[in-house]
């Protein structure tokens, strides 16, 4: 249109239509043939998804809307990282507006022109539609230059990426890629705006911005430029349409897809799994490959692993990639069959464990889930480790300590390898008995777990909360000798034919007590029987010892003697906090008893591992480990200020961190004490 008009309106092939019309031709051509191959990548993509293991996905429509715009469209989980938010917000958006754009200009053109005779992108709605495009095509040059430099000149460890499928078009060339794209739109308009200077350039601001020093220049000049440009612009933008499938780009889809179709259900509930575990990367279920296929390569996960920092194998990032490069690739025959299959032998069938995950990185996994809390596309890391760890144990590759402890569990129903008639020993010094909830009614039914009940750390904390429950009137009785392991770090280990064994044991001895309400001391047992142990639909709530003294506190039933002072610190444990978001009652008791709380630079859903978790507290560390995971958090404490004390609110924790201290030289020097030491102390008067 010239800038005569009346009435601002869009262009029809401004200079294509009427000079250049095999141009306007072979748009169509190359569009369609752009079109078929990036359809035929995506339905690939989706063949390789539906090769898995079939999964059920809960409906909640509304919720996984609500996590869609949040979490794909908004970036939510980047919101503590201000700089990688405003530069995928840029891309991201920019990339969606110039789509819808475009989207909305082939329908101008080729649906509403050319059927029904008029143009809906003209007067008021044609200025806005210039200006949003105009703007958000900036917005995503913007985004890209800051991609560019975070990664080519800031370059953080966590991008650097050993293992990725071979693409076409690798992190460079696809930035590059979408960089000309937009710069060859934005110059095309500018060079439109120069020739023909329409009276509402201005809603062009950036591209009549360009547009300002090319105007001295002929009409036929610019003309002939244009074309150019054009033509560069619609090739660029038909071949990075016909390599998304092909490409990181990909992700623009299975990772948004990812996240419309995540886990709703509770964090700590792990789902149950073949116990042969996975042996090819097709073992995965459907949704599990979706996942790896929307990794983002972004290294998060690596940056956030205790494991990792530890100086183990296990990288979540490399392992995801390694998966993901298996399900495009294909499992290929192990070294072996080839030379079985010379010999006229059958040829062995290839598993994930032949030479693409090693054992070592498998087993290096805490499964505290950091990598999963700070995953932008909620891959589920630890689910897929697990899955794999039970091949591992399904074939007995593990180390003798594990094997012992596993003896221990199916034959005494604890790790310690103890008589289960000792699982209450720690009883006996108490001054009135606790009942037995499986001959007379309680309130509370306490559910100790091993530590609590056999390591001599803990027992002193076990009876001084005893005491707690007694003087506040609690009504709470234990199992005794009917209670058994609850099979958390079991699971975890990838025992789940014995986990299901324990659990149906805890069941029976369940059925025959009569309780409102559990509580336990120890935060691996608190997930499982909360998360994954049936209660046929009874409103059974499971506390944390720690919220149970909260609420005592907080009714007066428990009143102290004396305010406590001095400078403390709390360690959330991974299966309290980040598996079940009870955060804030172990501080609430601390400072309701007058101790000043000093929080640790990692802390609640970002808190560090203390290296116990996924059965890890019951092996020998891993080849390779440079400083142990409770050493490096002991070293945060010793940083803190005025800080002597390290509070926790798990038996693990108190073995791992007391240890920790003798190793790092601290000794005398950091005390490390449960929530309920505290209180008991404040009791004394």
């Amino acid at each position: 249109m010239s800038g005569g008009a009346m009435e601002p309106i869009r262009p029809i092939f401004w200079n294509i239509h009427e000079n250049h019309p095999w141009a306007e031709v072979s748009q169509y051509v190359l569009g369609s043939l752009a079109a078929l191959l990036f359809l035929w990548g995506v339905y690939r993509h989706f063949a390789r998804w539906r090769s898995g293991r079939p999964e059920q996905v809960l409906p909640a429509w509304p919720a996984r809307v609500r996590a869609f715009v949040q979490f794909a469209l908004l970036q939510g989980r980047l919101a503590s990282d201000r700089y990688a938010l405003a530069m995928h917000l840029a891309i991201f958006l920019g990339m969606a507006a110039l789509f819808i754009g475009t989207a909305l200009a082939t329908v101008d053109l080729d649906v509403t022109h050319l059927f029904f005779g008029f143009q809906f992108l003209r007067g008021d709605l044609y200025l806005g539609y210039k200006l949003v495009l105009d703007l958000f095509a900036a917005a995503l040059l913007i985004g890209l230059v800051l991609a560019f430099w975070r990664r080519y000149a800031l370059k953080p460890e966590r991008l650097k990426t050993l293992t990725h499928p071979t693409f076409p078009l690798d992190s460079f060339y696809l930035l590059a890629i979408l960089f000309l794209i937009g710069a060859t739109g934005l110059v095309t308009e500018a060079l439109r705006l120069a020739a023909s200077q329409p009276p509402w350039a201005a809603w062009s601001p950036v591209g009549n911005l360009l547009a300002a020093p090319l105007r001295p220049l002929s009409e036929s000049t610019l003309r002939a430029a244009h074309i150019g440009v054009w033509s560069a612009h619609a090739l660029l933008a038909f071949t990075f349409i016909a390599l998304v499938p092909q490409s990181k780009a990909f992700h623009m889809v299975s990772s948004a897809t990812s996240i419309f179709l995540r886990n709703l259900g509770p964090a700590g509930a792990l789902p149950a799994g073949d116990p042969a575990g996975v042996a090819t990367v097709r073992d995965f279920t459907w949704r599990q490959l979706l996942q790896f296929d929307g990794c983002t390569w972004c290294g998060r996960c690596q940056e956030q692993c205790p494991a990792h920092a530890s100086g183990t194998p296990l990288s979540p990032k490399e392992l995801v990639l390694k998966l993901d490069r298996q399900l495009l690739r294909g499992v290929k025959p192990a070294p072996a069959a080839a030379g079985a299959a010379a010999a006229g032998a059958p040829a062995a069938v290839a598993t994930l464990h032949d030479g693409v995950v090693g054992a070592a990185e498998l087993w290096a996994c805490t499964t505290c889930r950091a990598c999963e809390e700070v995953c932008p596309v909620f891959i589920e890391q630890p689910r897929a480790i697990v899955d794999l760890r039970r091949y591992l144990v399904s074939q007995g590759t593990m180390d003798k300590t594990l094997q012992d402890a596993l003896n221990h569990l199916n034959r005494y129903g604890n790790s310690f390898g103890k008589s289960d008639r000792m699982r209450a020993k720690w009883t006996q010094p108490l001054a009135a008995k606790l009942k037995d909830a499986r001959k007379e009614p309680v309130e509370y039914l306490w559910f100790t777990g091993d530590y609590a009940s056999y390591d001599p750390r803990s027992e002193d904390i076990t009876r001084k909360t005893a005491e707690l429950f007694q003087l506040a009137g609690l009504d709470v009785g234990l199992l005794y000798e009917g209670e058994r392991n609850a099979g958390n770090d079991l699971r975890r280990v990838g025992e789940e034919g014995l986990f299901e064994v324990l659990r149906d044991k805890n069941l029976q001895a369940l059925a025959k007590a009569q309780f409102k309400n559990v509580v336990t001391t120890d935060p691996h047992t608190y997930n499982t029987l909360k998360n994954e142990y049936p209660w046929d639909g009874n409103p059974v709530a499971v506390l944390h010892h720690t919220e149970v003294l909260d609420r005592l506190l907080a009714e007066g039933r428990l009143v102290p003697k004396k305010r406590l002072a001095g400078r403390v610190t709390y360690h959330d444990p991974c299966y309290l906090g980040r598996y079940n978001g009870v955060y804030d009652p172990p501080r609430r008791v601390l400072t309701r008893l007058g101790l000043e709380l000093v929080e640790l630079p990692r802390s609640r859903d970002r808190s560090y591992c203390c290296g116990a978790g996924g059965g890890r507290v019951w092996m020998e560390d891993v080849p390779g480990i440079q400083e142990r995971p409770a050493e490096s958090r002991i070293r945060e404490v010793a940083g803190l200020p005025g800080v002597t004390t390290l509070v926790v609110a798990c038996p693990k924790d108190i073995a791992m961190f007391r240890d920790a201290v003798k190793t790092t030289g601290h000794e005398g020097k950091i005390e490390v004490r449960d929530v309920a030491e505290f209180v008991w102390e404040a009791m004394q008067g």
